[in-house]
């Protein structure tokens, strides 16, 4: 059975996958503990950085190291290193990063666009969101960040791809926004078959890797519901402000209440409740069809402690043929001057 100094041996020359030194150099094995009777080794290791996929698959290597050296079981735990340690050996990319979008120097507002399931039109809001804050004078980016169902470019009707410069990517602009999504990077719409870590570490590479420039505002379009990459936003950016989507069935609301208590369990704060497909405008008597019931908007808001931002009919965007654009409203379309509204409402709020 291995002993305490040779499993320190063994570790050693393992890396911390954000410090790229050894754990030897960060001095990141702190403890050792062996049950001969058992043949088990239980291990606590220093990282510079928790709850990853790259500690993840830390945690892999160095179980395969033990067990192929004579462990039976191998219990491991991760703590964080100390700050001078992290601050030593952080690379300089990272500094960057710190100085960049999800750094403390940004002066970028980050609004995520959430809803507790789908087809209530999340992402038309994000687009439409996006595109009236740019009309307003705004320096606009999105993240496609719903990274199964990404469907930005197509609603905004981009053809063109990312083109990468020097070690950044550039996102590609129109109507004066820039884009990045997942949409760029697959094939004749494949499926996306990746796990949580892969989700996060893809979501990472949108903010660091990106050379987004001087924005305003930065919107992302969050998958339905509230798994990993939900989780991920909260735990990247805790100054991330929020707008809930639903429509005007109670069901609907009953399920983006889940996004919304999320967002407050996390200390977003909530911009407010978008209600989209509120009714449908007869061309024939001119009223007002509530399709989809009533009041789902208003509960949602009641619940969340907050307000309707807009009310948004059932209507197409003007079909335009110089200009192919599925998903975006012109300005002189009743859903775009809603949208014109609910963008003041936004800068209002977190300019005030």
């Amino acid at each position: 059975m291995l002993t305490n100094e040779e499993v320190i041996k063994l570790l050693s020359q393992v890396k911390d996958p954000f410090l790229h030194k050894t754990l030897e150099e960060t001095d990141g094995i702190i403890n050792v503990n062996i049950k001969e009777d058992k043949k088990h080794i239980s291990v606590k290791v220093g990282i510079s950085k928790l709850n990853t996929g790259e500690q993840m698959q830390m945690q892999q290597e160095i179980v395969g190291i033990l067990k192929r050296n004579g462990a039976n079981t191998v219990g491991l735990r991760f703590e964080q290193l100390p700050d001078e340690i992290i601050k030593k050996y952080q690379p300089a990319v990272d500094q960057a990063k710190e100085a960049s979008l999800m750094g403390g120097n940004s002066n970028t507002k980050f609004v995520a666009v959430a809803s507790g399931k789908g087809g209530v039109g999340k992402s038309t809001v994000t687009v439409n969101l996006a595109v009236s804050l740019a009309r307003l004078g705004k320096k606009v980016g999105i993240i496609d960040a719903d990274i199964y169902g990404f469907s930005v470019p197509d609603m905004m009707g981009i053809e063109k791809r990312p083109v990468v410069r020097g070690k950044k990517i550039i996102p590609v602009e129109r109507f004066g926004v820039k884009v990045i999504s997942m949409g760029f990077f697959v094939e004749d719409n494949s499926p996306i078959i990746w796990r949580g870590p892969m989700l996060g570490k893809m979501l990472n590479s949108f903010f660091s890797e990106v050379e987004w420039g001087d924005l305003d505002y930065l919107l992302l379009d969050l998958p339905p519901g509230t798994g990993d990459i939900a989780m991920d936003v909260h735990e990247l950016l805790p100054t991330c402000k929020e707008v809930i989507v639903t429509t005007p069935h109670p069901t609907a609301a009953f399920v983006a209440a889940r996004a919304g208590q999320m967002a407050m369990k996390t200390n977003h704060e909530i911009l407010g409740v978008v209600e989209n497909m509120s009714y449908f405008v007869s061309k024939k008597t001119g009223e007002k069809e509530h399709v989809f019931g009533q009041g789902g908007g208003d509960k949602l808001a009641e619940v969340l402690e907050t307000k309707v931002l807009g009310r948004l009919q059932l209507q197409q965007p003007y079909m335009d043929e110089e200009e192919f654009s599925p998903g975006v409203y012109q300005e002189d379309h009743p859903n775009g001057k809603e949208y014109h509204k609910m963008a003041a409402k936004i800068i209002a709020k977190i300019e005030e």
